[in-house]
């Protein structure tokens, strides 16, 4: 297993629950919003840890950073969520080393997306990047390690067809709809929140329903005033959600608040209305089910859905994950490199001064001491004895921790900085 241990007592890992172990309500407990994230790695800071980025979407919370022990990261996580210890033991995963970075990389390509292909995610771990940047929680190999995961990820989407077709969350759930609601065309469409999600599901619902009739609902009117402007659409005030909720055929509620916003209490229906939530937490309390007519669905059971698309985005799994190899191995050289590197420095200049000590002595033993041409010999033998040590510590079967403590305990040499 590659070490990839920033120093003797910090080591890399990864924390995290997602959509495979965890339902949306465990995943609720656990999401971390924009103040929490904030505080959460201010945080980090305070406890000395000196790399880490975080993300939080609808289908995972995780944690990439160095620590200790994967405890600390857990219980940053805990103290800025409603998660405790023993939830996330029962749900989550943690990875080390080699096994955080391949994580990484199958997240940031879409390979572990609850829906394959979802390509949404990387803009998540880049905006988790910056934040961290922002804060000073990054170091050169966080930089380098995100860096490549979204070079792996625009190749295996330039290069391969995993994301062809329109298939994703937003797309599931207007799918759903135009096969469960008759007459799609003449139904009246409520759209309640109009973040991401929320605008990409306005977007397939104006492209693949030619429905006339939906309408926005956002808390900030003027964020649903310019989603509706791209496509013609009516906006209404939140105030009157009771209201348009009565008139809907269809609600979707796409919201970022932490509680329900849609129960049983303000359903004043008197037709059949199909519920869509697509929100983390869920922002649609169960208790909708207990009136009749009602059918609410959640984005865990849209994901469940298969058809041909996902059958033959399954297919370019293979050429995904050999350009992940290639990314990831290119990474792997250039991080025993920068292992590496120090000591063959401080090899470097140990030699240049047992050189310089030599060439006094030979100055004042020969009188026709030829000074040029003994520079020449000399630097062009520490260059080829320099070169092999780098070559040995390239190898792939070099066992590079030990080589270099015994190339610093032969030379008697210190690397300044690993």
């Amino acid at each position: 297993m590659e070490n990839y241990n920033s120093s003797k007592h910090l080591t890399f890992y990864a924390i995290g629950l997602s959509y495979k172990k965890a339902d949306a309500g465990m995943r609720g407990k656990f999401s971390v919003d924009s103040a929490a994230k904030t505080n959460l790695l201010a945080e980090a800071k305070e406890n000395g840890l000196e790399s880490l980025i975080v993300i939080s979407t609808c289908n995972r919370t995780e944690i990439y950073g160095y620590a200790e022990h994967p405890f600390q990261l857990i219980q940053l996580l805990c103290n800025h969520s409603l998660g405790t210890v023993e939830d996330f033991q029962k749900v989550a995963y943690v990875y080390k080393n080699n096994e955080a970075v391949n994580h990484l990389f199958r997240v940031g390509t879409g390979l572990d997306s609850q829906i394959l292909g979802d390509f949404e995610i990387i803009s998540q771990i880049k905006n988790g990047f910056a934040e961290a940047k922002n804060m000073g929680l990054t170091n050169a190999f966080m930089e380098r390690l995100i860096n490549c995961v979204i070079q792996a990820s625009k190749r295996i989407k330039n290069e391969t067809q995993i994301s062809s077709g329109a298939t994703s969350v937003s797309f599931a759930s207007v799918q759903y709809i135009m096969r469960s609601i008759e007459d799609l065309k003449n139904k009246n469409i409520l759209l309640f929140g109009t973040g991401k999600i929320g605008r990409n599901t306005c977007e397939n619902l104006v492209k693949h329903t030619k429905n006339d009739h939906i309408t926005l609902i956002n808390r900030t009117k003027d964020r649903a005033l310019e989603v509706a402007g791209k496509f013609n659409l009516i906006v209404q005030d939140f105030s009157d959600l009771q209201l348009e909720i009565q008139k809907a055929d269809v609600l979707i509620v796409a919201t970022g608040a932490q509680k329900p916003t849609v129960d049983a209490a303000i359903l004043n229906i008197k037709k059949p209305l199909l519920i869509l939530d697509l929100s983390i937490p869920k922002n649609v309390d169960e208790n909708v089910k207990s009136i009749p007519g009602v059918t609410l669905v959640h984005m865990d059971d849209l994901a469940q859905m298969t058809d041909e698309t996902l059958i033959n985005r399954k297919k370019q799994i293979p050429a995904a994950e050999a350009i992940i190899e290639e990314v990831k191995s290119e990474f792997k050289a250039w991080l025993k490199d920068r292992k590496f590197a120090p000591t063959i420095f401080a090899l470097k200049a140990k030699l240049n001064s047992i050189k310089q000590n030599e060439l006094n002595f030979q100055r004042k033993k020969f009188s026709d001491f030829h000074e040029e041409q003994a520079e020449i010999i000399s630097n062009r033998i520490i260059q080829k004895i320099t070169t092999h040590f780098a070559n040995h510590l390239k190898d792939d079967d070099t066992m590079v921790d030990e080589s270099i403590e015994w190339i610093e305990k032969i030379f008697q040499i210190e690397a300044l900085a690993k």
